[in-house]
């Protein structure tokens, strides 16, 4: 018959041992993250030298100054409309369809160019001109688009109950 189990012993490492496991499960990962490694060091390095990582130490440092003023800074009545401001436009943004966007900004951008062009030549606009122009497909398409434009945010400010006129 088998000897009675009376006593355990268990293995407890000192510190030694457990620094060096510690090492040795620090080169194994180093090992196995190799490429990240290296390139998150590339990436510090670069901070460094730009002068980012001192920077971004010395707001560490001061972090409860800094912190009291942004939060002074928040707190400004400006600021938190500011805020809304910048989610309404985030908000409008995600709104927009972004081909009719792109349309929109393509027609800005020639309707400018052609502004500057006639400014720079000087040309001398008479009412006559701008009467003949109104036959033009170009502008009755542009007048037609500020119309429908209009008429849009007409209902968007109806439909507020007149909160904004």
């Amino acid at each position: 018959m088998a000897k009675a189990i009376r006593q355990i012993n268990k293995h407890v490492p000192n510190k030694e041992e457990e620094q060096a496991q510690a090492v040795a499960d620090i080169v194994a990962a180093l090992a196995e993250n190799r490429e990240a490694i290296v390139t998150t060091l590339g990436i510090l390095k670069e901070l460094q030298e730009m002068g980012a990582l001192n920077a971004i130490h010395g707001l560490l440092q001061k972090r409860t100054d800094v912190g009291a003023i942004a939060i002074q800074q928040i707190n400004k009545p400006n600021m938190h409309n500011t805020i809304k401001n910048g989610m309404n436009a985030l908000g409008f943004l995600g709104s927009i369809n972004p081909d009719q966007l792109k349309i929109i900004f393509q027609g800005l951008s020639q309707g400018l160019e052609r502004a500057t062009e006639s400014a720079h030549q000087g040309e001398e606009q008479s009412l006559w001109k701008l009467g003949k122009n109104m036959g033009n497909s170009e502008v009755k398409a542009s007048l037609a688009t500020m119309m429908g434009f209009m008429q849009g945010m007409g209902e968007a400010f109806q439909q507020e109950n007149g909160k904004l006129h």
